[in-house]
């Protein structure tokens, strides 16, 4: 391993004169002296070679660990004898270093730093060496010297500086994925989606990860560097970054900046006024280059998908292949008791009195490696969360925890599987109160964790993971799922009691601009006459705190023969949610209530209200440096003006944001916004655009995958 080799080196060798001395035996005859005039780091053919051509604006050579780069030597006076000259490469990382002699046979080993000189390059003037790093090498920036040995004399240059990332086309190292399309989209894509909203209901929103950005690279390197684990101890953190855990916990600690000086802080509160609202950040590069540049001062503010996004650039940019994920339902227990209990009026409104929560929706990251300190079977995602919420090994991290652990409820392994665990799959206790007594209570075994996604490799759509994470009775995709609540034929709540039993079902997904419609269903299950009251109620809240006082509520009386079955329909206008419009989401209850007994039963469920979408649209066929046109149109569908201000961006498409000014824009009206751009990079790029309305507490948002083809 690289860490033993680096600690044999370290003990063995000391000092720049000795190390030359040692490598090199002295010879009595006489010969002109080799000197190096300059060295090609051959940065295209390199780049190409590594797969890093996307960080080719970075000052040093970046490279992949496990493969050989090549470097070529620019002679002065004579050629290269190999009978009679002497190569050696010193690698310095820190203060740790290994000089590794230049042979020339090209077999080399995974275990261990290894350099040949190219065979075909023998005694020129321009002779090629090729470097190759162990495929577990520690990630960082490395130094490397020229040491050159004749018979006459000893020398040594300063070639530079290369960036050695994790690998994984490699085999041998610790992140190898065999599939092609998975390298492509969990390393090297530099674009996604993150997914919000409910199952119902889902939000895709485009995010761009930049981690081709100019100064991106440099941040992410420069957060292992600052981190405490660096500062406490560099030495034995440099032996450390050879393992894809060990960096993923630093990261994941690093993201957030509770502990230390770390990238964002987080902030769930109603006041962003010194800061970034989270929901208005479009992209990971903005957030990663305003840290560095403000001297490692903690960006405001993140939110858990914020948190997330900005670690799945991080962990890109270091070669670990990394994918953003919500879990739908999520629970957060703080008393491991794996039951989340929420509370309710006797009229249906919710109550903000549980230490225990669910969130919404929690988007956290997996990570692909191997688990050599777990042994077999662990292998595979691993959950890594660096949002702030508990603390592992006393830090604010979370992770990683071997997905497979977790569907098999494998608690006693490393890191943080409990806690994983209880929010996938903790059970939710809904009780009804009135004057400080329980009146009524239900349980719910299949809320929480209800749906896990990903995106698709290679598509805009959502992928569902769920089943990784589950032993789930009758898996459906969650597209079936959709389609099946989108037509009204899915029953999202019921509660029952011996004598009666209600449901509350939307009828459609829900579009800002239309009324929210619901069907409520109570059956009378026993053979006497019944006369009910029934309590509607609509709280807004947001996806990870309790609901505030309710905006909507109604109140009547039906009355149910013995075994009789009513349907009542009920419709919330546009004018009524029109407040609590934007990333808000609603929790909608309705509790019926026996007159003679007063027995009451629950049906509740919380949904949001999709915004509209802006439509993005470019042309066929694109080619790098060359000027494209691309257009944004928006449809106003509320029932009052708007107005706001259009933001466009594009990673590898557009240098930095385009704004434009949107003024009033009336009902049903349509506007029309051209932009031209000139792509920089060839692949699969992101065209996003947001639209921030100024009267609403709104983000309308769209995006286009653009496709740039080589010219």
């Amino acid at each position: 391993m690289l860490s033993e080799g680096w600690a044999k080196v370290y003990i063995t060798v000391e000092g720049d004169s000795g190390d030359i001395e040692r490598c090199c035996e002295k010879k009595d005859s006489h010969m002109e002296d080799l000197s190096l005039q300059y060295v090609n780091l051959e940065e295209s053919e390199n780049l190409e070679r590594h797969r890093t051509e996307g960080f080719s604006s970075s000052k040093a050579l970046v490279v992949r660990r496990g493969a050989p780069f090549r470097v070529s030597l620019q002679l002065e006076d004579r050629t290269f004898h190999p009978k009679t000259d002497f190569l050696r490469i010193k690698v310095m990382l820190g203060s740790l270093y290994v000089i590794i002699p230049v042979t020339s046979s090209k077999k080399v080993s995974s275990s261990s730093w290894n350099a040949y000189i190219d065979p075909e390059g023998l005694n020129l003037q321009s002779p090629s060496i090729f470097i190759c790093s162990p495929a577990s090498a520690s990630v960082g920036c490395y130094r490397f010297q020229l040491c050159v040995f004749t018979q006459e004399s000893q020398k040594a240059y300063a070639i530079g500086k290369f960036i050695l990332l994790c690998n994984p086309w490699c085999r041998e190292d610790a992140v190898y994925v065999p599939f092609e399309d998975q390298r492509e989209e969990y390393v090297q894509n530099d674009s996604g989606l993150l997914f919000m909203g409910t199952p119902m209901n889902l939000v895709s929103r485009p995010w761009s990860f930049d981690q081709y950005e100019p100064g991106v690279l440099e941040a992410c390197l420069n957060l292992l560097q600052v981190s405490p684990w660096h500062q406490k101890n560099t030495r034995l953190d440099y032996l450390n970054r050879n393992n894809p855990v060990y960096i993923s916990r630093v990261v994941s600690a690093m993201i957030n900046s509770e502990d230390d000086l770390g990238v964002l802080k987080g902030n769930w509160s109603d006041d962003f006024k010194q800061g970034v609202h989270p929901s208005m950040w479009t992209g990971s590069g903005d957030i990663l280059k305003q840290w560095a540049q403000s001297g490692y001062s903690p960006v405001k503010y993140g939110q858990c998908w914020v948190f997330a996004a900005v670690m799945c650039t991080v962990m890109r940019v270091l070669g670990i292949p990394c994918r953003v994920v919500t879990n739908f339902n999520s629970a957060h227990d703080t008393n491991a008791n794996l039951v989340i209990e929420e509370y309710y009026t006797e009229t249906g409104q919710k109550l903000n009195v549980s230490k225990d929560s669910i969130w919404n929706f929690h988007v956290w990251v997996e990570c692909y490696m191997t688990r050599r300190d777990l042994g077999p079977g662990m292998d595979g995602w691993q959950v890594l969360d660096p949002t702030p919420q508990e603390r592992s090994g006393g830090e604010f991290c979370c992770g990683p925890a071997p997905v497979k652990a977790i569907k098999d409820r494998r608690i006693d392994l490393l890191y943080d599987i409990p806690f994983v665990y209880a929010e996938v799959n903790a059970d939710v206790l809904s009780v009804i109160v009135s004057k400080g007594r329980v009146i009524s209570y239900s349980k719910d075994t299949e809320k929480v964790g209800s749906l896990i996604l990903t995106k698709a490799i290679g598509f805009p759509i959502h992928q569902s993971i769920t089943g990784d994470y589950k032993h789930i009775k009758s898996p459906t995709s969650s597209l079936t799922s959709r389609r099946s609540t989108m037509s009204g034929d899915s029953t999202l709540s019921r509660g029952s009691s011996n004598g009666v039993s209600v449901s509350l079902t939307l009828d459609r997904a829900q579009v800002a601009g239309e009324p929210v419609c619901f069907t409520v269903k109570v059956i009378n299950r026993q053979n006497v006459a019944k006369k009910m009251k029934v309590h509607f109620n609509a709280q807004a809240k947001e996806y990870n705190h309790g609901p505030s006082d309710a905006f909507w509520e109604t109140h009547g009386v039906i009355k149910l023969a013995p075994m009789e079955a009513k349907v009542v329909h009920q419709q919330i206008l546009p004018a009524e949610y029109a407040h609590v419009l934007g990333d808000n989401l609603i929790n909608l209850a309705v509790v019926v209530e026996d007159m003679d007994s007063q027995e009451r039963v629950l049906a509740s469920e919380e949904f949001n209200i999709a915004s509209p979408h802006l439509t993005v649209q470019v042309a066929d066929s694109i080619v790098p440096n060359k000027v494209q046109t691309a257009s944004v149109s928006f449809t106003n569908p509320f029932s009052h003006p708007v107005s706001g201000v259009l933001t466009v961006a594009g990673a590898g498409l557009i240098q930095g944001k385009v704004n434009f000014r949107v003024l009033s824009l009336c009902p049903g009206g349509r506007m029309e916004q051209h932009i031209t751009f000139v792509p920089s990079m060839v692949g699969t790029k992101m065209l996003q655009a947001s639209l921030s309305l100024t009267n609403i507490s709104s983000t309308i948002r769209g995006f286009k995958m653009v496709s740039v083809h080589g010219a």
